[in-house]
């Protein structure tokens, strides 16, 4: 599922209040003043112990094994087994899940051919349905995602479905993108569906949903929501959306014009990979006169399939001594992009 990157211009314990003084049953209008009570360091007046509320009294492990399935739908095996160390009800219910964590451990090995094991779709696929049987959206959302790289949409989609109606963010984020995909696309659900993984903190949602309010996808669509969104997707470690981000601050669009974030935003993305910010970040270096680290973005770009840096590269390394251009090209070869979300 492959997206544009920028939008062309066309486009526990409670707590409670203290009692007030009440009036006596009298008809007094005056309170009667509490008894002073001395009390001691060394003979501290009893307490009455109060009765317990009925909230607190509250026992989870009355919890029906559907609900809690349900609740623990989308965990991860870490969390699982936090889970299960709650009580004895909570472990039993919560068996199945783990036991699919063990089919999406799997699945993940044929699908990728890890661990020891030729890389086997099909295999891949059955492991994955094995584990949604049980109850994860985990495994619904790769079932999903094997039956989408087959051709068979409609079946993706129905995990898809599946996992997000069990509020899985990545089920939900898929499941926008297969209706933006649409002939004709669904844009009213998909934006429901981004709407609910973005404010679940999913990255990709929130760039996604960032870029429908761009590209005008929504009436009565926000440049400022759309930079709002940008900004938290990148901050959140999304690439593409410290890229939109740079070009927000840089055009003014949705956030006060700002160069410095601007700048700050496109060596980030540069950073992380992002070929046309190492692109634009070397020509930004190349104009204030570092030429040695403009050649090791350009360089960077070049090999990313960015044609245009490797003219401008070429013009910057006849200015090098051919010490600098070696060391600009050891430089280009021991580079590593630094993680990011995806």
């Amino acid at each position: 599922m492959k997206q544009k990157t920028w939008p062309c211009r066309s486009d526990g314990l409670h707590f409670t209040s203290l009692p007030f003084i009440r009036k006596p049953n009298n008809d007094s209008s005056t309170f009667t003043k509490p008894a002073k009570t001395h009390l001691s360091f060394f003979n501290p007046a009893p307490k009455t112990p109060s009765p317990p509320s009925p909230s607190s009294s509250s026992d989870f492990s009355a919890l029906p094994y559907d609900v809690l399935s349900r609740i623990a739908a989308s965990f991860t095996l870490p969390n699982l087994k936090t889970a299960s160390l709650v009580c004895r009800a909570w472990r039993d219910a919560l068996k199945p899940l783990r036991e699919a964590m063990v089919f999406l451990k799997w699945g993940k090995r044929f699908k990728h051919g890890r661990g020891g094991v030729k890389a086997n779709l099909s295999k891949a696929l059955d492991c994955f349905l094995k584990g949604a049987a049980r109850g994860s959206t985990l495994a619904m959302v790769d079932a999903g995602l094997i039956y989408w790289e087959m051709g068979k949409k409609d079946e993706g989609i129905v995990w898809y479905r599946r996992a997000a109606e069990l509020g899985d963010p990545a089920g939900q984020c898929n499941l926008a993108i297969s209706y933006l995909q649409a002939n004709p696309p669904n844009t009213k659900e998909a934006m429901k569906w981004l709407y609910q993984a973005s404010f679940a903190g999913h990255v990709r949602a929130q760039y996604q949903l960032a870029l429908c309010l761009h590209q005008g996808r929504v009436v009565g669509q926000s440049l400022q929501e759309a930079a709002r969104w940008y900004l938290t997707a990148a901050e959140g470690g999304y690439v593409r959306a410290m890229y939109n981000t740079s070009l927000c601050y840089l055009m003014g669009e949705g956030l006060v014009q700002s160069h410095r974030l601007a700048r700050k935003w496109m060596k980030k993305a540069a950073d992380h990979g992002h070929s046309k910010a190492q692109f634009e970040h070397g020509l930004g270096l190349f104009s204030e006169g570092d030429m040695m680290k403009a050649v090791v973005y350009l360089e960077l770009a070049t090999r990313a399939g960015e044609r245009a840096a490797a003219h401008v590269k070429n013009v910057i390394l006849q200015q090098l001594s051919s010490t600098s251009r070696d060391r600009a090209i050891l430089l280009a070869d021991t580079w590593r992009a630094l993680p990011a979300s995806r």
